[in-house]
Protein backbone atom coordinates (compact mmCIF):
# COMPACT_ATOMS: atom_id res chain seq x y z
CA UNK A 1 0.00 0.00 0.00
CA UNK A 2 1.34 3.40 -1.10
CA UNK A 3 1.90 5.86 1.81
CA UNK A 4 0.52 9.20 2.05
CA UNK A 5 3.09 11.94 1.47
CA UNK A 6 4.27 14.12 4.38
CA UNK A 7 6.21 16.82 5.01
CA UNK A 8 7.55 17.56 8.46
CA UNK A 9 8.93 20.64 9.57
CA UNK A 10 10.72 21.25 12.62
CA UNK A 11 10.87 24.12 14.52
CA UNK A 12 14.17 25.90 15.69
CA UNK A 13 15.04 26.11 18.77
CA UNK A 14 13.19 23.36 20.70
CA UNK A 15 13.79 20.94 23.21
CA UNK A 16 16.35 21.41 26.33
CA UNK A 17 17.14 24.69 27.21
CA UNK A 18 20.78 25.12 28.89
CA UNK A 19 18.64 25.37 32.49
CA UNK A 20 17.49 21.67 32.07
CA UNK A 21 20.84 20.86 30.41
CA UNK A 22 22.65 21.72 33.41
CA UNK A 23 20.21 20.52 35.93
CA UNK A 24 20.61 16.79 34.09
CA UNK A 25 23.66 16.74 33.90
CA UNK A 26 24.46 17.41 37.69
CA UNK A 27 22.19 14.56 38.71
CA UNK A 28 24.01 12.32 36.52
CA UNK A 29 27.72 13.67 37.16
CA UNK A 30 26.25 13.53 40.82
CA UNK A 31 25.57 9.68 40.33
CA UNK A 32 28.93 8.72 38.82
CA UNK A 33 30.67 11.00 41.21
CA UNK A 34 29.19 9.90 44.62
CA UNK A 35 27.10 6.82 43.78
CA UNK A 36 23.25 5.78 43.90
CA UNK A 37 21.41 6.58 45.62
CA UNK A 38 21.14 10.49 44.75
CA UNK A 39 18.28 11.94 46.29
CA UNK A 40 16.30 14.75 44.08
CA UNK A 41 13.59 16.96 45.49
CA UNK A 42 10.50 17.06 43.03
CA UNK A 43 10.70 16.39 39.35
CA UNK A 44 14.80 17.50 38.22
CA UNK A 45 12.41 18.85 35.13
CA UNK A 46 8.75 18.67 33.88
CA UNK A 47 9.33 15.87 31.82
CA UNK A 48 8.30 11.83 33.48
CA UNK A 49 10.94 10.81 30.45
CA UNK A 50 13.68 12.57 32.16
CA UNK A 51 12.92 10.77 35.41
CA UNK A 52 12.57 7.62 34.55
CA UNK A 53 16.16 7.22 32.48
CA UNK A 54 17.65 9.20 35.73
CA UNK A 55 15.78 6.40 38.23
CA UNK A 56 16.74 4.52 36.16
CA UNK A 57 20.74 5.07 36.78
CA UNK A 58 20.07 5.24 40.78
CA UNK A 59 18.12 8.72 41.33
CA UNK A 60 15.62 8.61 43.61
CA UNK A 61 12.81 11.65 43.76
CA UNK A 62 11.26 12.28 46.88
CA UNK A 63 8.45 14.94 47.41
CA UNK A 64 10.33 16.72 50.49
CA UNK A 65 13.63 16.41 52.35
CA UNK A 66 12.12 14.81 55.67
CA UNK A 67 11.93 11.15 53.10
CA UNK A 68 15.54 11.97 52.65
CA UNK A 69 17.86 10.18 54.81
CA UNK A 70 20.24 11.88 57.06
CA UNK A 71 23.31 12.78 55.51
CA UNK A 72 22.27 11.76 51.76
CA UNK A 73 23.43 12.96 48.65
CA UNK A 74 20.57 15.44 47.68
CA UNK A 75 19.84 17.61 44.26
CA UNK A 76 17.42 20.49 44.13
CA UNK A 77 15.55 20.83 41.33
CA UNK A 78 15.89 23.05 38.29
CA UNK A 79 12.95 25.16 39.47
CA UNK A 80 14.72 26.62 43.20
CA UNK A 81 13.75 26.10 46.50
CA UNK A 82 12.58 28.53 49.42
CA UNK A 83 15.19 29.06 52.37
CA UNK A 84 12.86 26.79 54.50
CA UNK A 85 13.49 24.07 52.52
CA UNK A 86 17.39 25.10 52.42
CA UNK A 87 17.21 25.02 56.05
CA UNK A 88 15.20 21.94 56.08
CA UNK A 89 18.02 20.03 54.04
CA UNK A 90 21.02 21.67 56.71
CA UNK A 91 19.34 20.22 59.33
CA UNK A 92 18.95 16.56 58.38
CA UNK A 93 23.01 17.48 57.68
CA UNK A 94 21.87 16.66 53.87
CA UNK A 95 24.85 16.87 50.77
CA UNK A 96 22.83 19.32 48.63
CA UNK A 97 24.07 19.96 45.08
CA UNK A 98 21.72 22.93 44.06
CA UNK A 99 20.36 22.36 41.01
CA UNK A 100 18.17 25.94 40.15
CA UNK A 101 18.81 27.43 36.70
CA UNK A 102 20.64 30.57 37.01
CA UNK A 103 18.65 32.55 35.34
CA UNK A 104 16.14 31.18 38.17
CA UNK A 105 18.67 31.78 40.82
CA UNK A 106 18.98 35.68 39.10
CA UNK A 107 15.15 36.49 40.14
CA UNK A 108 15.67 35.17 43.73
CA UNK A 109 18.81 38.05 44.08
CA UNK A 110 16.31 40.26 42.32
CA UNK A 111 13.81 39.62 44.98
CA UNK A 112 16.49 39.98 47.40
CA UNK A 113 17.79 43.09 46.44
CA UNK A 114 14.36 44.84 46.31
CA UNK A 115 13.22 43.60 49.54
CA UNK A 116 16.62 44.68 50.76
CA UNK A 117 16.09 48.62 49.58
CA UNK A 118 12.11 48.37 51.23
CA UNK A 119 10.24 47.07 48.10
CA UNK A 120 6.90 45.35 48.24
CA UNK A 121 6.82 42.49 45.46
CA UNK A 122 4.44 41.73 42.69
CA UNK A 123 5.63 38.51 40.97
CA UNK A 124 3.81 37.56 38.16
CA UNK A 125 3.40 34.01 37.37
CA UNK A 126 1.11 30.84 37.79
CA UNK A 127 0.21 29.70 41.25
CA UNK A 128 0.98 26.32 42.29
CA UNK A 129 4.48 26.35 39.96
CA UNK A 130 7.32 25.07 41.76
CA UNK A 131 9.62 27.86 40.59
CA UNK A 132 6.76 30.10 41.96
CA UNK A 133 6.85 28.60 45.19
CA UNK A 134 10.69 28.70 45.35
CA UNK A 135 10.99 32.40 44.76
CA UNK A 136 8.11 33.62 47.14
CA UNK A 137 10.05 31.64 50.07
CA UNK A 138 13.11 33.44 49.50
CA UNK A 139 12.11 36.61 51.18
CA UNK A 140 10.71 37.66 54.13
CA UNK A 141 8.97 40.78 52.28
CA UNK A 142 5.73 40.41 51.17
CA UNK A 143 5.24 39.04 47.71
CA UNK A 144 2.09 39.63 45.75
CA UNK A 145 1.45 37.05 42.92
CA UNK A 146 -0.52 37.69 39.59
CA UNK A 147 -0.85 36.43 36.92
CA UNK A 148 -3.23 38.61 34.47
CA UNK A 149 -4.13 42.49 33.75
CA UNK A 150 -7.41 41.70 35.81
CA UNK A 151 -5.22 40.97 39.24
CA UNK A 152 -3.46 44.06 38.88
CA UNK A 153 -6.50 46.29 40.38
CA UNK A 154 -6.56 43.99 43.37
CA UNK A 155 -3.27 44.80 44.27
CA UNK A 156 -3.33 46.46 47.50
CA UNK A 157 0.34 47.23 48.30
CA UNK A 158 1.09 48.72 52.34
CA UNK A 159 3.04 51.85 49.82
CA UNK A 160 2.48 52.30 46.35
CA UNK A 161 5.29 54.22 45.78
CA UNK A 162 7.69 50.93 46.66
CA UNK A 163 6.33 48.66 44.87
CA UNK A 164 8.92 46.46 42.40
CA UNK A 165 7.70 43.28 40.17
CA UNK A 166 9.65 40.48 38.77
CA UNK A 167 8.61 37.71 36.71
CA UNK A 168 8.52 33.80 36.10
CA UNK A 169 11.03 32.63 34.13
CA UNK A 170 9.17 30.33 31.73
CA UNK A 171 7.23 33.50 30.86
CA UNK A 172 8.70 35.59 28.01
CA UNK A 173 8.42 39.25 27.32
CA UNK A 174 5.06 38.32 25.31
CA UNK A 175 3.42 36.82 27.98
CA UNK A 176 3.97 39.60 30.63
CA UNK A 177 4.25 42.92 28.37
CA UNK A 178 0.40 43.87 28.78
CA UNK A 179 0.95 43.10 32.69
CA UNK A 180 3.88 44.59 33.08
CA UNK A 181 2.11 48.16 31.12
CA UNK A 182 -0.87 47.69 33.55
CA UNK A 183 1.67 47.77 36.26
CA UNK A 184 3.34 50.64 35.43
CA UNK A 185 0.25 52.23 34.76
CA UNK A 186 -1.29 51.86 38.22
CA UNK A 187 2.39 52.24 39.79
CA UNK A 188 4.03 54.60 37.85
CA UNK A 189 7.02 54.85 40.16
CA UNK A 190 7.77 50.65 40.00
CA UNK A 191 10.47 49.27 39.69
CA UNK A 192 11.67 45.89 37.70
CA UNK A 193 14.18 44.08 35.45
CA UNK A 194 15.75 44.73 32.36
CA UNK A 195 13.55 42.69 29.46
CA UNK A 196 16.76 41.39 28.61
CA UNK A 197 16.25 39.17 32.36
CA UNK A 198 13.62 37.25 30.50
CA UNK A 199 14.31 33.85 30.35
CA UNK A 200 16.13 33.48 26.65
CA UNK A 201 14.88 30.38 26.00
CA UNK A 202 11.32 30.63 26.62
CA UNK A 203 11.40 33.83 24.15
CA UNK A 204 12.92 31.82 21.80
CA UNK A 205 10.90 29.00 21.32
CA UNK A 206 7.94 31.08 21.42
CA UNK A 207 9.00 32.80 18.47
CA UNK A 208 10.02 29.88 16.51
CA UNK A 209 6.78 28.52 17.19
CA UNK A 210 5.02 31.13 15.90
CA UNK A 211 7.18 31.04 12.60
CA UNK A 212 6.46 27.11 12.45
CA UNK A 213 2.28 28.19 12.07
CA UNK A 214 2.81 30.01 9.15
CA UNK A 215 4.74 26.61 8.06
CA UNK A 216 2.41 23.81 8.69
CA UNK A 217 -1.46 22.85 8.97
CA UNK A 218 -0.86 21.18 12.15
CA UNK A 219 1.64 21.58 15.27
CA UNK A 220 2.67 18.63 17.48
CA UNK A 221 4.69 20.38 20.94
CA UNK A 222 6.35 17.48 22.98
CA UNK A 223 6.20 17.99 26.30
CA UNK A 224 4.88 17.17 29.61
CA UNK A 225 1.12 18.33 30.90
CA UNK A 226 2.47 19.86 34.12
CA UNK A 227 5.21 21.83 31.72
CA UNK A 228 4.13 25.60 31.98
CA UNK A 229 6.32 26.62 28.86
CA UNK A 230 5.38 23.58 26.68
CA UNK A 231 1.53 24.41 27.31
CA UNK A 232 1.84 28.23 26.01
CA UNK A 233 3.79 26.78 22.83
CA UNK A 234 0.69 24.75 22.13
CA UNK A 235 -1.38 27.63 22.95
CA UNK A 236 0.24 30.21 20.52
CA UNK A 237 -0.20 28.04 17.99
CA UNK A 238 -3.85 27.65 18.35
CA UNK A 239 -4.11 31.40 18.85
CA UNK A 240 -2.08 31.31 15.24
CA UNK A 241 -5.08 29.67 14.19
CA UNK A 242 -3.45 26.06 13.49
CA UNK A 243 -4.41 23.10 15.42
CA UNK A 244 -2.29 22.23 17.92
CA UNK A 245 -1.57 19.55 20.53
CA UNK A 246 0.41 18.77 23.30
CA UNK A 247 1.81 15.43 23.35
CA UNK A 248 4.05 13.42 26.06
CA UNK A 249 5.51 11.38 22.96
CA UNK A 250 4.86 9.55 19.63
CA UNK A 251 2.48 7.09 21.70
CA UNK A 252 -0.05 9.76 22.31
CA UNK A 253 -0.29 10.94 18.65
CA UNK A 254 -3.86 10.44 17.18
CA UNK A 255 -3.55 9.57 13.14
CA UNK A 256 -7.04 11.62 12.89
CA UNK A 257 -5.76 14.47 13.68
CA UNK A 258 -3.02 14.11 10.58
CA UNK A 259 -6.51 13.95 8.76
CA UNK A 260 -6.09 16.14 5.62
CA UNK A 261 -2.70 17.73 6.38
CA UNK A 262 0.08 18.00 4.10
CA UNK A 263 2.85 19.86 6.51
CA UNK A 264 3.20 19.29 10.28
CA UNK A 265 5.40 21.30 12.48
CA UNK A 266 6.90 19.83 15.40
CA UNK A 267 8.64 21.85 18.59
CA UNK A 268 9.41 20.74 22.16
CA UNK A 269 9.04 22.39 25.32
CA UNK A 270 12.41 23.79 27.05
CA UNK A 271 12.20 20.02 29.16
CA UNK A 272 11.51 17.64 26.50
CA UNK A 273 14.43 15.47 25.60
CA UNK A 274 15.64 15.74 22.00
CA UNK A 275 15.35 12.04 21.43
CA UNK A 276 11.37 12.16 21.82
CA UNK A 277 11.57 14.27 18.60
CA UNK A 278 13.39 11.49 17.19
CA UNK A 279 11.33 9.18 17.89
CA UNK A 280 8.19 10.99 16.68
CA UNK A 281 10.04 11.52 13.03
CA UNK A 282 10.41 8.03 13.13
CA UNK A 283 6.68 7.45 14.18
CA UNK A 284 5.69 9.42 10.91
CA UNK A 285 7.85 8.09 8.81
CA UNK A 286 6.90 4.71 9.55
CA UNK A 287 3.39 5.83 8.33
CA UNK A 288 3.83 8.21 5.80
CA UNK A 289 6.37 9.08 3.10
CA UNK A 290 7.52 11.82 5.38
CA UNK A 291 10.56 13.82 4.66
CA UNK A 292 12.12 16.45 7.08
CA UNK A 293 13.03 20.49 6.77
CA UNK A 294 14.19 22.55 9.90
CA UNK A 295 13.04 26.37 9.77
CA UNK A 296 15.52 28.90 10.27
CA UNK A 297 15.98 29.90 13.89
CA UNK A 298 17.97 31.16 16.52
CA UNK A 299 21.17 28.98 17.17
CA UNK A 300 21.42 28.63 20.99
CA UNK A 301 24.85 28.42 22.31
CA UNK A 302 24.47 29.38 25.88
CA UNK A 303 25.80 26.68 28.94
CA UNK A 304 25.90 26.86 32.39
CA UNK A 305 28.41 25.78 34.62
CA UNK A 306 28.08 22.86 37.22
CA UNK A 307 27.92 23.37 40.79
CA UNK A 308 31.58 23.89 42.34
CA UNK A 309 30.95 20.36 44.38
CA UNK A 310 30.81 18.28 40.92
CA UNK A 311 34.40 20.02 39.58
CA UNK A 312 36.66 17.67 38.46
CA UNK A 313 39.43 18.61 41.46
CA UNK A 314 37.01 17.74 44.19
CA UNK A 315 37.41 14.97 46.32
CA UNK A 316 34.92 12.33 46.15
CA UNK A 317 31.98 12.25 49.54
CA UNK A 318 32.60 16.68 49.53
CA UNK A 319 29.33 17.30 47.83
Amino acid sequence: MTKRGLQIVLARPRGFCAGVERAVQIVERALARFGAPVYVRHEIVHNRHVVEALRVKGAVFVDEVDEIPTGAVTVFSAHGVARAVEAAGAARGLAVIDATCPLVSKVHKECERYAAKGYEIVLIGHAGHPEVEGTIGRVAAPIHLIATVADVAGLAPTDPAKVAYVTQTTLSVDDTRAVIEALRARFPGIVGPDTRDICYATQNRQTAVRALAQAVDLILVIGAANSSNSNRLRELGEAAGVPSYLVDSAAAVNLAWLDGVTRIGITAGASAPERLVEELIAWLQARFEASVETLPGVTETIQFNLPPALSLDQPPGSA
